[in-house]
Parts: C-alpha cells; sequence; structure tokens
C-alpha cells in the first residue's frame, strides 16, 4: 500500500511541470478568448472585419470559419497565412493536421521562429479592432502618469 501511494506521489511529482509548460503555452494566446466572445456577438461584422483586414471575399472568409473551432482561429489561420504568404487553405490543413498542438506549434511549424517578430506579434493580439483590443483589453499608456506631481 505504502509502495502505490509512493509511486502515485512521484508520477504527480512528474506530471506536475507539465500542466505548467501548457498553461504557460495556452497564456500566450489567451487574447483569442476575447476575441472570439466579440466575434460571436456579431458575426456578420466579424466576417466584414477579416474579409476587410485580410483583402479577401467572403465566400474565402466562410470557408475558414466553417472549418475551425472558433471565430479567434479563423483570425489566426488567415494572419498565419499572411504571415507566411501561404493561402487559407494550406494553413486549414495545417490546422487540422497539428490540431491539439497549440498555435505556436503551428506557428513554428509553419516556418516563424519562436522570438522573432512576426511570433511576438501573434501572442500580442490581434488588430482587427484597433491597438485598444490587442490583448482582448484596453492597453493604453498615460502619458502623463507620474508627471506634473510635486
Amino acid at each position: 500500500m505504502m509502495k502505490t501511494v509512493k509511486n502515485g506521489f512521484v508520477l504527480l511529482l512528474l506530471l506536475v511541470p507539465l500542466f505548467a509548460v501548457s498553461a504557460a503555452h495556452a497564456g500566450d494566446f489567451d487574447w483569442m478568448h476575447d476575441l472570439s466572445l466579440r466575434a460571436r456577438a456579431d458575426l456578420s461584422g466579424f466576417r466584414a472585419q477579416l474579409a476587410t483586414r485580410f483583402k479577401i471575399g467572403d465566400a474565402q472568409v466562410r470557408v475558414v470559419l466553417d472549418n475551425v473551432a472558433n471565430p479567434a482561429d479563423a483570425y489566426m489561420v488567415l494572419r498565419l497565412g499572411e504571415m507566411t504568404s501561404r493561402p487559407p487553405r494550406y494553413v486549414l490543413d495545417r490546422y487540422r493536421s497539428e490540431q491539439g498542438k497549440g498555435w505556436g506549434a503551428l506557428a513554428k511549424s509553419l516556418g516563424i521562429k519562436p522570438g522573432s517578430s512576426e511570433f511576438k506579434a501573434l501572442k500580442q493580439g490581434n488588430d482587427l479592432y484597433g491597438a485598444e483590443d490587442s490583448q482582448g483589453k484596453g492597453h493604453k499608456k498615460d502619458k502623463h502618469k507620474g508627471k506634473g506631481k510635486g
């Protein structure tokens, strides 16, 4: 009985770092949840935003949206296609074949190096709704913060 408890404890100690790594990688793209919520609130507006942003037709946007799990995934498919000069269909095929590995792994497999400016731009957020929404929240710097005191 004691050996079983000890083995279970050792197994738990080995698994904890794996969960921490997964959580850290998931945190890189947390903004996607907010983007999907916003998109679902106005899906036709979101489709129009994607079409305008990526200079593609509504039919192409619909194909991408119909083949991903969440609206933010459609943005990422189109963004990765743009960054790697690949058509959306190619990125969609990779998305399906590598599903579950995460967006960072997919970006890397498409040739975007971790730590590069392109990779950092992906992690930073979307560019559909302006700078205030890059991470799903308003992140504006106050130019006057700390000035004029005294």
